[in-house]
């Protein structure tokens, strides 16, 4: 052993130091390790579901244990934030979707993370649009979404849209809708779309916006009816619900991604190894058919594709807090 790699081997910590002396590379200690997935939201929701399912996936493809960490609150902030200060090394993860990284800077001051400066894009995973839907014994069984404005017009004083959190798409996709048809709707925000269909089916409120999974069994039981999808085309799977645009109002049809991100100073070779794994994943017939059960689609995206999907979003979310007269608090 040579003198300048004796030097080396006693400046290292001890775990490093014995798999140097056994002649392991230390590039490969970070593989061994189980790579993190951080996910913002509780477990059972749909982020949280297709984390799982794309770390069983992983596992097998990169050689290596792939665990999700569930660090929920604050629309993902928290997770967000455990982003930023994770060693750039291979170990970590941030699975989220597009509230987190381009509504919550957007609304929230001081969030503890700069998308731009603290994340590295590695590729997107998912497309999952929301809906709007109706409940058929308040509103009736007939109608887009115009119809719905007259009734809401008509009946001011129950015209409520239950939302999955405040200042989220939703939540201004409400306002915008009142400001175009100049109907004087009521936003209410919950905690997830999950309590937002329960009191939908319940009648406690008129309309509500959710996650397709969410309201899809509620729709097919004729309990409540699915108006509008925010895409920019309609969903294959539901050709029946029309889009936002389709029906006069623009502004909505980003549709939500759900992607994975890495620390920024994250080697590029292991951002590339995931990206690759991640495209296998999502061209998976088992993977596709269980997110189709929660109505969404699995989507890739090169590392580069997926920040310009990111700066989209920023642009469109920006655009949809302006016309709903937002104010940062």
């Amino acid at each position: 052993m040579t003198r300048s790699r004796r030097a080396l081997i006693r400046a290292l910590p001890a775990t490093l130091a014995g798999a140097a002396l056994a002649g392991s590379p230390l590039s490969t200690l970070a593989q061994d390790a189980p790579l993190k997935i951080l996910v913002g939201f509780p477990a059972g929701g749909s982020i949280d579901t297709i984390a799982r399912n794309l770390a069983a996936e992983l596992t097998g493809l990169l050689k290596r244990p792939v665990l999700v960490e569930n660090r929920p609150g604050a629309g993902g902030q928290i997770a967000a934030v455990a982003l930023r200060s994770a060693a750039p090394d291979g170990n970590t993860l941030f699975l989220t979707n597009s509230h987190t990284v381009s509504m919550i800077p957007l609304t929230v001051r001081n969030p503890g993370f700069e998308p731009a400066k603290d994340f590295t894009p590695v590729s997107l995973v998912a497309i999952s649009p929301d809906v709007l839907a109706v409940n058929v014994k308040l509103v009736g069984e007939r109608g887009g979404l115009r119809e719905f404005m007259e009734w809401a017009r008509a009946n001011p004083a129950t015209a409520s849209i239950g939302v999955p959190a405040p200042a989220s798409a939703p939540d201004f996709a409400v306002k915008m809708m009142g400001k175009a048809f100049g109907v004087n709707l009521n936003s209410v925000p919950y905690r997830g779309d999950g309590p937002v269909v329960q009191d939908l089916v319940a009648g406690q409120v008129a309309g509500g916006i959710g996650s397709v999974g969410a309201m899809s069994q509620f729709a097919k039981a004729g309990q409540i009816r699915m108006l509008a999808v925010n895409l920019p085309a309609r969903m294959e799977r539901m050709p029946e619900v029309p889009t936002y645009a389709e029906q006069g109002l623009k502004g909505y049809d980003s549709g939500n991604f759900v992607a994975l991100f890495a620390p920024t100073g994250t080697s590029t070779d292991f951002v590339r190894r995931v990206n690759a794994a991640v495209g296998t994943v999502t061209k998976s017939a088992e993977f596709i058919q269980k997110l189709a059960v929660l109505g969404i689609t699995p989507s890739h995206s090169t590392p580069e594709g997926l920040g310009s999907l990111v700066r989209q979003a920023d642009q469109a979310l920006g655009e949809m807090v302006k016309a709903a007269d937002f104010r940062m608090p």
